[in-house]
């Protein structure tokens, strides 16, 4: 799904629209909105509450609806529909291309998407059912299935001559994919070939059979990154036949990218990208009430940990007040680590085969910090309090809190994984109570043997 992202130029239209919406001065809203592009009519819709959100979308001329509905999110999405009636929702998108249609079709009434599955030839109907029998998130998904096929055995002269009878091209255009008589992919022309080699040259002598289709089947994140190695600006797509039965643009791998981007951060706070901002509290308090539940969790059991240490809190001031700087080291430690391989594991740079390496690494580099901060936290523990004793059991605790922050930033997101769950949503939990354990346990523990009587 297309997704807006604001620059300095769209933040200030946004500003002198909010401005212009609470003067009430509707007739400016109006024209400001239907000059903006679609993608930030719906940035601005999503940056308002449902009331403002509500007036706004019936300042929207008709024929802009459509396409807006596909750059918002699945939700607001959601919301605006259900305010609109079935013949405004048929007039919206009956002039979407296929692949935004898919995106947004199984979100319409039933009675919509019946009206425009009968507008529609037969052979549209059957490119809309093959994009929609593949997952969302896949390059089935992602494929426009309105793709420009010629036969190798033509000349370019002929080629040409066919374009500008069809008249009417795909936007963006792209490279042209060749299949043979059975429409199995047989290689792609570059467009520059098409528009500078000879007219008389066959489509044969200049076909790039290097560059590889793309599986219906890959997930959108490996097709990403098939485009940036390749330096794509298109790509074929088959199925398991090698049939080719549509293409990818490099547009709509930018949304792909920004998707994940945004998916990435709000997984890592236990949210859904798709949420609506200004969802009703109860709902947003609803969805956010799990984490919450389980952070509780794991803080009770690092609460529990400190229960076992009470004399030497009592007896000793001072580990009450140095005890959360070395779980918030090995927290920190921690957390930089396990962010380096949540997107190593995205970019498929990080895996089993090399994660004894990045084991070794991690755990050098913690070896090293460790030392530095454990000398510097101290040495301004002796001169805070006086007691060099406390400054070596907190040096030793943070040297042993940073190393297993390191090892668990590391095997954390490995072990979610190989469990089928998300590591961005989970690891951060996880890790968070490892380095809280590890750091009251090792630190009250060490100051249990070496300080009290």
């Amino acid at each position: 799904m297309p997704e807006a992202v604001p620059n300095e130029a769209t933040e200030k239209e946004i500003h002198n629209l909010n401005v212009a919406l609470e003067d009430n001065r509707l007739s400016v809203v109006e024209r400001m909105i239907n000059a903006m592009p679609a993608a930030e009519i719906a940035l601005f819709l999503e940056s308002l509450p449902a009331d403002k959100r509500t007036k706004v979308w019936d300042l929207v001329g008709s024929e802009h609806c459509g396409e807006i509905l596909v750059h918002l999110h699945d939700e607001v999405r959601s919301s605006l529909i259900a305010k609109m009636e079935n013949q405004e929702l048929v007039s919206a998108t009956s002039n979407l291309e296929l692949d935004d249609l898919a995106d947004i079709i199984l979100d319409l009434p039933k009675e919509v998407t019946d009206e425009l599955l009968l507008s529609m030839d037969k052979n549209n109907r059957e490119l809309l059912r093959r994009v929609l029998s593949y997952p969302e998130n896949s390059a089935g998904g992602l494929m426009n299935p309105d793709v420009i096929t010629i036969r190798p055995d033509v000349t370019i002269d002929v080629v040409l001559r066919y374009i500008r009878m069809r008249g009417k091209l795909p936007k963006p255009l792209g490279d042209l994919f060749a299949v043979g008589r059975n429409g199995h992919y047989r290689g792609r022309l570059d467009v520059n070939d098409l528009l500078l080699k000879d007219p008389k040259t066959k489509v044969a002598d200049i076909l790039d059979l290097k560059s590889p289709a793309i599986q219906a089947k890959t997930p959108a994140s490996e097709v990403a990154q098939d485009f940036e190695h390749h330096d794509w600006i298109s790509a074929p797509v088959v199925d398991e036949s090698n049939t080719l039965i549509g293409r990818i643009t490099v547009d709509d791998i930018v949304d792909v990218i920004r998707e994940e981007s945004e998916h990435s951060v709000m997984r890592m706070a236990g949210l859904d990208g798709e949420d609506d901002m200004f969802a009703p509290v109860l709902i947003s308090s609803k969805r956010r009430a799990i984490w919450l539940g389980i952070n509780l969790l794991t803080a009770l059991v690092a609460a529990y940990a400190i229960g076992f240490f009470t004399v030497a809190l009592e007896q000793i001031v001072a580990l009450a007040i140095l005890m959360p700087v070395v779980a918030s080291m090995g927290g920190i430690a921690g957390s930089q680590t396990l962010t380096l391989m949540i997107r190593g594991m995205a970019t498929g740079q990080v895996g089993l085969g090399n994660a004894k390496h990045l084991l070794y690494r991690e755990f050098s580099i913690s070896i090293f910090n460790s030392f530095i901060w454990a000398l510097v936290l101290a040495g301004i523990t002796f001169l805070w309090f006086k007691e060099w004793n406390i400054g070596l059991v907190i040096a030793m605790a943070l040297t042993i809190n940073l190393i297993a922050g390191a090892i668990a930033g590391v095997l954390v997101p490995l072990i979610l994984r190989r469990l089928s769950i998300d590591p961005a949503i989970a690891g951060g939990v996880v890790l968070t109570t490892v380095t809280d354990i590890v750091g009251y346990v090792s630190f009250l523990g060490l100051a249990s043997v070496y300080l009290i009587n």
